[in-house]
């Protein structure tokens, strides 16, 4: 069965002079070869200090360090725990203790914070892209059925999860990956969303990777997409909706060449057609949205290119290769069109469970299905259109309603920059739909005029009943919105 690092060292004798990584903002670029040598001299190090471990920590942004140090680990055949860069030393130091970490390998820009963790009692070593050759290291067989890669949800609904990843999920939605969106050996994959992600690192990183493509590497601004997609000539692109909409803002977007980019990929959170429309406008070329979750590679479904059109705005109507979805009612049988049910699937890419959370495992997993938690409908063509989150449904006089459908409306007006819809007690109705704003500077917003700017959009009981004005929403280290705090307000 293959492996990750099988994959590094199938490449380095098939392309060893070939570029594999590129990162722009030092000129560096390694090979195949150079990156299989480098990786095998920092797992030396590791080895070197003869510490009994199972899983190893990687602290590290868009750095080739951090994909040195996912080798490293692999070449050792110990599973990588990838830490978000913006969490706390608390945070970072409750996911060590949680997944029975001791050590943490660290770029150097990450240095105070790792100090701050070895005062706390962790191991702490340091990722160069010097190391030393280790091609007499001893690495272990490896089996791709064990844990590889243990990623943290967002704990968007609470406590992260640690998510176990077997080398063969990791290979599937890899390959998924590559197939959906045409990868091949010549290509070159622009990554600058967070590998602490599971759709960079497994998709895009990893879907490189399996067909022998190269990654540049970097850190998002709207100036680098453009500069590092033109000048790399760059030919596969995965952003959130958030990355899309802060490039369409840029004026004269025709003074960059993008024209070698085959395909322009969004997924990560939920976007409105209008809003896709407007970057197809912008950004000419091919398009397509990806559905997935963390627990199941990620992976899920695709819109691909030549369905964008009518069904702009939906997720697509089937998995993406080898991959199964359905849309069910509370007892597991098949939604009819347009009814809502829940988004469950089933694919070689699934995680093996949470870490020491069997309970979560066991909500989550069911006969080898996942139930995502997501609600959706599913059109008389089949295909589907997300809803909302289950845990975020409103029920309100007794009547199902999804906050997103609201969220998506209230975006469009001129004064909000950004929303979250949540439903709080009520006596009477069980629950009240609650509209947290945030406004663009100089702007004014009364809940009268929202709900007359709802009234020809929204059937009546999908109306706010109540408004708040904020100045900012609360939101974890991947920047996603947290009801459960905003919730936990109104009902502690």
């Amino acid at each position: 069965m293959d492996t990750l690092w099988r994959v590094i060292e199938r490449n380095a004798r098939n392309f060893p002079n070939q570029t594999a990584l590129r990162y722009p903002p030092q000129n560096l670029t390694l090979t195949w070869q150079s990156l299989h040598s480098q990786a095998l001299g920092l797992a030396s190090t590791i080895q070197s200090l003869e510490i009994g471990i199972e899983r190893i920590a990687l602290l590290s942004p868009n750095k080739p360090e951090f994909v040195l140090g996912f080798l490293a680990a692999m070449v050792l055949d110990k599973a990588i725990v990838p830490i978000n860069i913006r969490l706390s030393v608390r945070e970072i130091s409750n996911i060590l203790t949680d997944g029975v970490i001791s050590v943490l390998l660290y770029e150097e820009s990450m240095a105070l914070m790792a100090q701050e963790l070895e005062q706390l009692g962790f191991t702490i070593i340091n990722i160069t892209t010097e190391s030393a050759a280790g091609e007499d290291i001893s690495s272990p067989h490896c089996d791709g059925t064990k844990a590889a890669e243990i990623l943290y949800t967002s704990g968007t609904t609470g406590k992260p999860k640690g998510v176990m990843l077997s080398h063969q999920a990791i290979l599937a939605a890899a390959k998924i990956m590559a197939y959906e969106a045409e990868i091949y050996a010549a290509d070159n994959c622009l990554i600058l969303m967070p590998l602490t992600h599971s759709a960079p690192l497994n998709l895009f990183l990893w879907g490189a990777f399996w067909a022998g493509a190269s990654v540049t590497l970097g850190d998002f601004t709207p100036q680098t997409l453009l500069d590092y997609a033109a000048q790399e000539k760059t030919t596969h692109f995965f952003g959130a909706p958030v990355v899309y909409q802060l490039v369409s803002m840029i004026p004269n977007l025709g003074d960059w060449d993008l024209s070698i980019m085959k395909v322009w990929v969004y997924g990560g959170a939920s976007v409105g057609a209008e809003a896709i429309v407007h970057w197809q406008t912008v950004l000419p070329g091919k398009w397509m949205g990806v559905y997935g979750l963390t627990e199941a590679g990620p992976n899920g479904t695709a819109l691909r290119p030549q369905e964008h059109g009518g069904k702009t705005g939906s997720i697509g109507r089937r998995g993406t290769a080898n991959t199964e979805i359905r849309v069910v009612r509370a007892d597991n049988t098949d939604t009819d069109p347009d009814e809502a049910g829940e988004i469950i699937l089933r694919s070689e890419s699934l995680m093996a469970g949470y870490l020491n959370n069997p309970a979560a495992t066991r909500e989550a997993l069911h006969s080898g299905w996942l139930y995502t938690g997501d609600i959706a409908r599913r059109d008389k063509d089949g295909y589907i259109w997300i809803l909302d989150r289950k845990k975020d449904m409103i029920i309100t006089g007794g009547v199902n309603v999804y906050p997103k459908e609201i969220e998506d409306i209230l975006s469009t007006h001129p004064a909000i920059l950004e929303l979250a819809v949540i439903g709080i007690p009520h006596k009477d109705w069980g629950e009240s739909i609650l509209a947290k704003l945030v406004l663009n500077p100089g702007e004014t917003i009364t809940l009268t005029d929202l709900k007359n700017y709802c009234r020809d959009k929204l059937a009546d009981y999908k109306i706010p009943h109540c408004l708040s004005i904020v100045d900012s929403l609360p939101r974890n280290a991947s920047g996603k919105i947290l009801k459960h705090v905003l919730r936990a307000e109104y009902n502690p």
